[in-house]
């Protein structure tokens, strides 16, 4: 063959394959070839006579449209299909399927322990490293490992927080030295009724610290706690778990959902459990259904919707009494819990009577439009119904307030019963625009918040068969079974002993909201924050012994500024100021009286300095050093009873530290360390004084949670909590001593369907004190407690 034969082939070859090209691309058709063939083709040109091969062809079809309507755009696809059907007769390449969007752990860059960024604190997804805020986020990997029974059990690894008795029927934390049962959140929006909250469809849950009223609003003056929920995000999940364990424990929860189609996601999340507990006579059973469902009715919307039933019944019990000494007690000689012979499982209550029930209807949705051009919208509502009811026989009541005798011989109990069921309403518009100004880049998010929350609060107090509302009991045998008679009083005075009258309120709160923030990034190393929110907060409320009707309106203005500094993208250096102010009422507004009317809000005011650094992409080490300055507390005015001085103030400084993460691809790790001085600066009782430390507010707090995988198969856990000592109130006459517990757990992979794992609890059986809702009622820490969980995938 010549070579002029040759070069006509050659170029003829490259003409042809141009002309399929142009039509592959035209009419969408596969134009790769296997890399056997292609070397065979080549081998085989060369052999014809020595000429070169043809050079590669690399063709990259133009990327598809986005999708604006759906119907419109399957429309648009068979009649493409039609064509092509016409033109090539020859097997079509069906493309893989759209996913339906980026799971909840890919938009925040979860992997284990580790999460990259979160929406909670800015209301957009913002990576934790450039949050000027102490910010920990606990997430579902470390929920499920570590297996805790309930909400604040999991915060002993956050820094910083300490776990408040709550009358032993509800969560209740104490951040940075302030003491809130009304801080929590669900997916931000406020959930501040009393109860006690399950994490079975927690996606994550986060404990954000300092003064939050710029994203939040009112109170959140030490911190708040924010669950954010599993939702359906199109992915494939179906797992169930079953479990057992110490005390009778079973559970079961079932977790499914996946995509239905391009534009419709569902999910389900179910659980029940029923135990017993350490302490005598106590149970629980709880349930909850959660449905949610997703919609897209284009690539740039997204509507998610939710339901969520849920229901805790369990035995109230507010722990055990302190010790009382001869001649008394003081903050100079303070004493110590009481537990009959070194007993921490003995009951100080009614088998019969205590009980604590919440049952809770929830509604969400939620509407996220992207227009495309820098700008986002969020808009989302929530309908919350909430029934709430508990009733205690509990130390308290005489001369030494339920104390134990000097003499160990006699222990008084009273008894009470507290309906407070509420409403909330809640809507939050949310707006994002991203833009430049010159060469300075501005991220501005505002929007506003409307509110309406109604309720009432209704409390009768016990009488005993003796006529009075106190029952003396022997300390060593204190469980009470006999009956009780719940009698709502009117008035302070009456001959059964009860000297103040029982609350009987209706209420209703309306809140209107607005906020700005513009976090200004000046240049690549220097971002400064500034915004402010309004509230107002009009209050009114009946009470109902009296038929009398107050009201009164809050207008407050909540400034938040900060600077960061960001030596490399990893790493950031931060000072920040904030205020937040918590309206008279208090944390659960539920009465107004005449000396509430005229008290100025409570202001919390912190300064702090901090620095976050990603050492690996999936390791953060977090520290701050804050001041925190608590001012305008009531104090009780002793010559005109029922009115206050808003004189009392709260200093808490502190420093904090962690670091939560992989460490390697095996070891994951979560540790956290605290140094907090919370103290009393301004009197705001006659026994709580300048230069007492604030109630359950340790000196030093460190806890360690290590995961390490040996095997594929097989990995184990090891967590250690050191708690210093501190005071079951402010007064600092009941000393808690300081304790260390140790828990740990072992996990088997079987296979890609089932797997299993062990939790161990107080592995030692360290008696201690865990909590208190004051001197008297202080709850000793759970003994040596296991949890064996199988998990199945299908």
């Amino acid at each position: 063959m010549t070579s002029e034969t040759q070069t006509n082939r050659r170029a003829a070859s490259i003409a042809t394959l141009s002309l399929l090209t142009a039509s592959g691309i035209a009419l969408g058709i596969p134009l790769a070839m296997p890399a056997a063939q292609a070397q065979s083709t080549q081998t085989q040109g060369g052999a014809s006579g020595g000429a070169s091969p043809l050079p590669a062809v690399t063709v990259t079809a133009p990327e598809a449209q986005r999708r604006r309507n759906a119907p419109s755009a399957q429309r648009n696809t068979g009649a493409a299909r039609s064509r092509r059907t016409q033109t090539v007769r020859q097997p079509e390449t069906v493309p893989a399927p759209k996913p339906f969007a980026p799971s909840q752990d890919a938009r925040t860059g979860t992997s284990g322990y580790f999460a990259n960024s979160t929406s909670t604190a800015t209301k957009s997804n913002t990576a934790i490293v450039n949050i000027p805020q102490s910010l920990n986020v606990i997430t579902r990997e470390q929920i499920r490992d570590q297996n805790y029974q309930g909400l604040t059990d999991v915060t002993r690894y956050v820094p910083g927080v300490a776990v408040h008795q709550g009358e032993g029927n509800r969560d209740e934390l104490v951040i940075r030295g302030v003491d809130s049962s009304a801080n929590f959140f669900v997916n931000g929006f406020r959930d501040d009724v009393q109860y006690f909250r399950d994490m079975y469809n927690a996606q994550s849950i986060e404990v954000l610290k300092g003064p939050s009223a710029l994203t939040f609003g009112r109170g959140a003056g030490g911190g708040l706690l924010n669950r954010t929920l599993k939702e359906a995000d199109g992915n494939r999940v179906y797992e169930a778990t079953a479990q057992t364990g110490s005390w009778g424990d079973r559970r079961v929860t079932l977790d499914a959902g996946q995509a239905i189609n391009e534009n419709v996601a569902a999910r389900l999340n179910v659980f029940y459990e029923g135990s017993d507990a350490f302490r005598d006579f106590n149970h629980l059973e709880r349930y909850g259904i959660n449905p949610t469902v997703t919609l897209k009715p284009d690539d740039n919307t997204k509507i998610k919707l939710s339901y969520e039933y849920f229901h805790d019944e369990r035995t109230a019990d507010r722990g055990n009494p302190s010790q009382s000494l001869p001649g008394g007690v003081t903050r100079f000689n303070p004493t110590t819990p009481f537990a009959p012979n070194g007993d921490f499982s003995t009951f100080f209550g009614s088998p019969s009577l205590n009980t604590a029930q919440a049952t809770v209807q929830t509604g969400m949705a939620i509407i996220e439009h992207d227009f495309e051009n820098g700008l986002t919208v969020r808009n989302g509502t929530i309908a919350a119904d909430y029934k709430k009811f508990y009733q205690n026989v509990y130390p308290t009541n005489g001369p030494l307030a339920g104390a134990v005798n000097p003499a160990d011989t006699a222990v008084n109990l009273g008894a009470y019963q507290h309906t407070t069921n509420r409403d909330n309403v809640f809507n939050q518009t949310d707006f994002i625009y991203k833009t430049w100004t010159g060469p300075v880049f501005h991220t501005v998010g505002f929007g506003t918040e409307f509110g309406r929350q109604t309720g009432v609060d209704i409390r009768n107090t016990g009488v005993f068969p003796n006529g009075t509302n106190t029952i003396v009991q022997n300390p060593f045998a204190p469980t009470y079974f006999g009956p009780v008679n719940f009698v709502h009083h009117f008035t302070g005075t009456n001959t059964d002993g009860v000297t103040t009258p029982d609350s009987n309120s209706r209420y209703a709160l309306n809140v209107q909201s607005g906020y700005v923030r513009d976090t200004i990034e000046i240049n690549r190393g220097v971002q400064l924050i500034v915004g402010a929110r309004f509230d107002r907060f009009d209050m009114s409320a009946t009470d109902m012994n009296t038929n009398r009707n107050r009201n009164r309106v809050d207008n407050l203005v909540s400034p938040q500024g900060a600077i960061i500094i960001k030596p490399t993208d990893a790493m950031s250096v931060y000072t920040a100021y904030s205020i937040s102010y918590l309206p008279a009422s208090g944390d659960q507004f539920s009465t107004l009286t005449d000396g509430t009317l005229i008290l100025q809000p409570q202001r919390f005011e912190n300064v702090e300095l901090g620095m976050k650094w990603n050492i690996n992409p999936k390791l953060l080490f977090s520290t701050a050093v804050y001041n925190l300055n608590r001012t305008n507390q009531p104090i009780a005015d002793g010559n005109n009873p029922g009115f206050f001085f808003a004189s009392g103030s709260t200093l808490t400084r502190g420093i904090e530290a962690s670091l939560v993460g992989q460490v390697t691809a095996q070891w994951q790790s979560s540790l956290a360390y605290a140094y907090t001085d919370a103290k009393i600066t301004s009197m705001t009782s006659t026994t709580v004084v300048p230069g007492n430390r604030v109630q359950l507010v340790p000196y030093n707090q460190f806890a360690w949670w290590n995961k390490y995988q040996f095997t594929p198969m097989w990995a184990a856990a090891l967590g250690v909590i050191v708690f210093g000592d501190s005071f079951a109130s402010s007064d600092d006459t009941v000393r808690l001593p300081s304790f260390v517990r140790f828990d740990a757990a072992v996990y088997a992979r079987i296979d890609e369907t089932w797997s299993a794992q062990l939790n161990v609890e107080n592995i030692f059986d360290k008696g201690y004190w865990a909590s208190a809702d004051g001197n008297n009622n202080i709850s000793p820490g759970q003994g040596r407690t296991f949890r064996v969980k199988a998990t199945y995938r299908f």
